[in-house]
């Protein structure tokens, strides 16, 4: 199933949740080091990178939903894409409680054990909600071009996947054969 989001023949969800992830996991590594080094510059920079990750979260979320209403219904993909969703909406929702609760942080900067607690599951759950977007496009081939193969031609050439190259065909040929 072809993305109906695209930016230069790829699909935007998928180019885009690279940074929220991204942004959250850092954010999970800077409260690791604010505990082991007792820190606040570290809890701060995890308030940063949280408030950007939801920002990019809520920016690939619309166009991943574009693509979740183009799947069609009763297929295993639908029903993975719903969790994957939903999964993704508790992370926004998880990660924006540790980020309020860094808002008001005490007098040493420390944001609370349920920031940090918050921020833990978060990144967690957003493994596991990874896990379900890897499934929806290497198995489910959802967001993957109709016939795409090894010699598609470049997404930018305007040619469709299923366009085979003759001469890489025929290369091809001559290797497995041995010529």
């Amino acid at each position: 199933m072809e993305s109906k989001a695209k930016f230069l023949g790829h699909p935007i969800h998928q180019m885009l949740i690279v940074f929220p992830l991204g942004l959250l996991a850092t954010a999970v590594i800077f409260d690791i080091l604010s505990l082991l080094s007792h820190d606040p510059k570290w809890t701060q920079m995890a308030y940063y990178m949280i408030g950007a990750g939801l920002v990019g979260g809520l920016i690939a979320a619309v166009f991943g939903f574009i693509d979740y209403l183009a799947i069609p219904t009763k297929t295993r993909a639908k029903r993975i894409a719903a969790f994957h969703g939903m999964g993704n909406a508790a992370v926004m929702i998880i990660f924006a409680l540790s980020w309020l609760l860094r808002s008001t942080p005490d007098t040493s900067g420390n944001p609370g054990i349920m920031a940090y607690i918050l921020s833990f599951l978060g990144f967690a759950l957003a493994g596991f909600t990874g896990w379900l977007g890897g499934e929806l496009v290497d198995r489910l081939s959802v967001g993957v071009d109709r016939g795409a193969h090894l010699n598609s031609p470049n997404s930018l050439s305007g040619r469709p996947a299923t366009e085979n190259d003759t001469n890489t065909l025929t290369r091809n040929r001559q290797t497995a054969a041995g010529d």
